[in-house]
């Protein structure tokens, strides 16, 4: 009886192929863990700690030695503080060498010792914002003002350590409290959404309709086309404070010209204003990221086998028939694809907002809010909370599209 042969991709040749494959891939794997899991890990363990700006650094003791008196009150001052004004430091001492030229001349107070020229001092426990300070009678030969910079410029030797609010295993949810405390979230929430949803939705239809604009050949079609292209792939610094000056309501063409036309009876406000302005950073999204659906689209339009539409014109279709029923469905695959990235990216969006408005007048969405929590507030705890929240929010409208959205869809 001849015998079976393993199944594909059970032999030795197999898993030797696929040990090798997880080999060459095993860089790649770990670069996005560095570049990726590690930072993701890092905003999850900051939001659970009350962890601001100061809190960068570790306690640590503070020590500054001068040169201070004269004649027989000259004396040598060490003033010890801890730079934090909660933590406490356990083990501080302080230990220092007089320079040459500078002798002791008296005792100096516990907990120092004072043997030759080596100070030594064990302070033991520096409680959250002590300070201590250390005289040291001394003669000089010479000039004092000679030994001034000798003195300072001698640093002492300090030991010292306090626990680090980063990395200790204290956790809390003081900073979750303070993201969702009153109306204020749910406001910027709000405007985070409508400015995601809308500008999602408008930059796909408008360039669904630059898309169906383009289809077509005629003289001029790569001009027009490098034209749309323009908002995408210019800076956007560049075209952010052109529509803040286009605007402006003092010197701006666009309020010129509506006062000139009479539109309007004074000068509008576009971006300082609410609601006015979270419609106009809303446009701005629009206007900007419209050119990346409309290459995406058109390039799948151009993909369609023209026979549906000679087979749709011998049978008397109008245009909007044939866009609705031979068009749209072609296209809803590269549209939902687009519809995820382009909610993804926007919801996302910082620069755009910030150059603009600078979440002002309504206008501030999460990621406004997560630098200034972190930054303007230094509270980087609750600016790493909200980043969280922007990162659930976003896995939620993940599930919810590959769940619902792209099973209809194919994808």
């Amino acid at each position: 009886m001849t015998s079976a042969s393993p199944p594909t991709g059970t032999g030795a040749l197999a898993k030797r192929e696929a040990r090798l494959a997880w080999t060459l891939l095993a860089p790649t794997i770990i670069s996005v863990s560095l570049v990726v899991i590690l930072p993701l890990l890092a905003i999850f363990w900051i939001s659970f700690k009350p962890f601001t700006l100061s809190d960068l650094r570790p306690p640590a003791p503070v020590v500054r030695e001068s040169l201070r008196g004269s004649g027989d009150d000259l004396r040598i001052e060490y003033r010890l503080r801890n730079s934090s004004q909660d933590i406490a430091i356990d083990g501080v001492t302080v230990r220092d060498v007089l320079p040459d030229g500078v002798t002791p001349i008296g005792d100096v107070a516990a907990p120092c010792v004072l043997n030759g020229k080596e100070l030594f001092c064990d302070f033991g426990t520096l409680e959250g914002g002590q300070r201590e300070r250390i005289r040291v009678p001394v003669a000089v030969d010479g000039d004092p003002d000679a030994f001034e910079d000798l003195v300072e410029w001698s640093e002492p030797t300090v030991t010292g350590s306090g626990p680090s609010v980063l990395t200790n295993f204290e956790f809390s949810l003081e900073n979750f409290a303070r993201v969702f405390d009153g109306d204020e979230f749910w406001g910027v929430l709000w405007v985070t959404l409508f400015y995601t949803v809308f500008g999602t939705i408008g930059a796909l239809v408008m360039g669904l309709f630059a898309a169906l604009l383009l289809n077509k050949s005629f003289q001029g079609q790569g001009i027009i086309r490098g034209l749309y292209l323009f908002p995408y792939v210019a800076p956007v610094i560049a075209v952010a404070f052109t529509w803040v000056t286009l605007f402006d309501p003092f010197s701006g063409s666009a309020n010129a010209l509506l006062v000139q036309m009479g539109l309007s009876s004074e000068p509008i406000n576009f971006f300082g204003e609410r609601p006015l302005a979270l419609i106009m950073v809303t446009v701005f999204e629009i206007w900007r990221y419209f050119p990346l659906s409309f290459l995406f689209i058109l390039a799948r339009m151009q993909s369609i086998d023209s026979s549906m539409y000679e087979a749709a014109d011998m049978d008397g279709a109008s245009p909007f028939q044939k866009f609705w029923l031979l068009s749209i469905p072609q296209l809803l695959g590269i549209l939902s694809v687009l519809f995820l990235l382009r909610f993804i990216w926007t919801f996302n969006k910082f620069d755009d907002i910030f150059l603009l408005t600078g979440g002002n007048a309504g206008t501030r969405t999460l990621t406004v809010n997560v630098y200034e929590q972190a930054f303007a507030v230094s509270n980087i705890g609750a600016g790493a909370a909200v980043a969280v929240v922007i990162l659930m929010c976003l896995i939620a409208f993940s599930f919810v599209f590959f769940k619902f959205i792209s099973r209809e869809e194919g994808l």
